[in-house]
């Protein structure tokens, strides 16, 4: 038999255990209902990136050749056109000589680690081919003073090739673009016209310019004139805006002032080198005559802005190592 003060006591237990569990079920229930909104807004909010594939459209496999944190899809690396000074240099089994220009080929601080890191990039990908970079820039030049320059650089190095950085300093200087597009293509033209290869690397990517109508102009001009030109080009751009997407920040390849840092530098010379190796297995037209002779259609790709479109395998070449087997040389 139960006491009345016990049996009070248990009676207002179970109405305070009624009324915590009506209270816990509320509160599940609209934890329930807001989980959707708080999903969509907890954590960091993710890096900027290119929209997802549809799903008929498969993913573009990343350049295995290159280092893993270089890796980009081949078609944000490179235009390809012929190199017919480059081959013409390993059929006759003598050194490469590369003329390197452009904003990290100036020599200063890490930047003077480039024509190394270029050099050996080559060496590595052509087997028992002896390659000579020489870097020959100044700090902050534009497009139109190095043109002025082009001609007693290549007097004095006798180059094979011309690798040049363009359109970074001129965007920042924000130098009228149709100037610097004829500039750029009037120099092009001189170089080609002396049986000189040259390959184009645009711009550096930052995010604080991503959205700059001017700068990303300037990009489209260095590709248009490439494509106008039929020479490589180096997506510079869209590699590095690709790679800033699979880190937590840009700066893994760009330090201050718009220079590159160690690895930024590194990764644009295997970038370069894997344009310039693809583009010595571009295969030779027929008989040469004409105005435009010695032109080879360059792949048309423009990823600077925008997503790439599906590009030809055979044009950008495919996973695998950059070396290029000596049976397979020029």
């Amino acid at each position: 038999m139960a006491f009345p003060q016990a049996a009070a006591d248990a009676q207002g237990t179970r109405r305070r255990r009624a009324r915590r569990h009506a209270v816990l079920l509320s509160l599940g229930l609209s934890l329930a209902l807001a989980a959707p909104a708080l999903g969509e807004t907890s954590g960091a909010a993710p890096m900027p990136a290119a929209p997802s594939p549809s799903p008929s459209s498969p993913v573009e496999a990343l350049d295995q050749s290159l280092s893993p944190e270089c890796r980009v899809p081949g078609s944000k690396l490179y235009t390809l056109a012929r190199l017919k000074a480059v081959k013409a240099a390993l059929k006759e089994k003598r050194p490469i000589h590369v003329l390197s220009i452009g904003s990290s080929s100036a020599g200063l601080g890490a930047s003077a680690s480039y024509p190394v890191k270029l050099e050996n990039a080559l060496e590595q990908a052509l087997p028992d081919v002896q390659v000579e970079v020489e870097a020959r820039s100044l700090p902050g030049e534009v497009a139109s003073g190095a043109g002025e320059r082009l001609r007693s650089m290549v007097a004095e190095v006798e180059p094979d090739l011309v690798v040049w950085q363009v359109g970074t300093n001129d965007a920042l200087a924000r130098v009228d673009i149709e100037a610097f597009g004829e500039a750029l293509d009037d120099s092009v033209q001189w170089v080609k016209s002396h049986g000189i290869d040259i390959v184009l690397i645009d711009p550096v990517f930052t995010q604080s310019l991503a959205d700059d109508a001017y700068y990303t102009q300037m990009v489209r001009t260095v590709q248009d004139v490439a494509r106008r030109e039929a020479v490589p080009l180096v997506h510079r751009y869209a590699a590095m805006r690709f790679l800033s997407t699979q880190r937590t920040t840009e700066a893994h390849m760009l330090g201050r002032h718009f220079r590159l840092n160690d690895l930024g530098l590194r990764c644009m010379a295997e970038h370069a080198t894997r344009a310039i190796t693809l583009s010595l297995l571009q295969p030779e037209v027929g008989k040469e005559t004409g105005k435009d002779a010695g032109k080879a259609e360059p792949v048309k790709t423009d990823h600077a802005t925008t997503e790439p479109s599906k590009t030809e395998p055979a044009q950008t070449g495919t996973s695998g190592s950059a070396r290029m087997p000596a049976s397979q040389q020029p």
